[in-house]
């Protein structure tokens, strides 16, 4: 089971490197290889530690050498905008670890629901994990049309 821990902002570049892993490992499971290209560009380091260092809820699963395995973030208003976890580490059941903490995390901030843009591939994730599909989004990343699912789960 990986460790836990909040992101620092050294992790800028790492969390950066994986995200674009991610997406180019998992990515044709789904997508075309030019929406896997398109998407795996929006992965710049400024971005990845703008937003992670703008007071959202970030955690990051590393193993016990200190390799990150995957990151996810909770921004204030309980919108889940990323979910990464490393290709090496596919079976492990980070992400699944990784949700669950940011859920605990929105729980004990009283937040009533969790939304998010689920990529095709972790769109099951989410289902699995009691999220409804409110719609489709259409996107154009870099002249290149791609979808994504707008999803939540609500509790009491």
């Amino acid at each position: 089971m990986p460790t836990l821990r909040p992101y620092r902002p050294a992790d800028a570049s790492a969390l950066t490197a994986l995200y674009a892993r991610s997406v180019r490992h998992y990515g044709p499971r789904a997508y075309t290889p030019a929406q896997v290209e398109a998407w795996a560009a929006t992965a710049e380091v400024a971005e990845t530690a703008a937003r992670c260092g703008d007071g959202r809820y970030v955690v990051v699963a590393q193993d016990d050498d200190g390799t990150v395995l995957g990151f996810a973030d909770l921004e204030a208003d309980g919108h889940l905008d990323m979910l990464y976890v490393a290709p090496e580490a596919e079976g492990l059941h980070v992400g699944s670890h990784l949700y669950a903490t940011i859920e605990a995390h929105a729980r004990r901030r009283g937040l009533r629901r969790i939304f998010v843009e689920a990529s095709e591939l972790a769109r099951p994730l989410f289902e699995r994990r009691g999220f409804t599909l409110l719609a489709r989004n259409d996107l154009v990343l870099d002249g290149v049309d791609i979808h994504n699912y707008r999803m939540e789960k609500r509790w009491a």
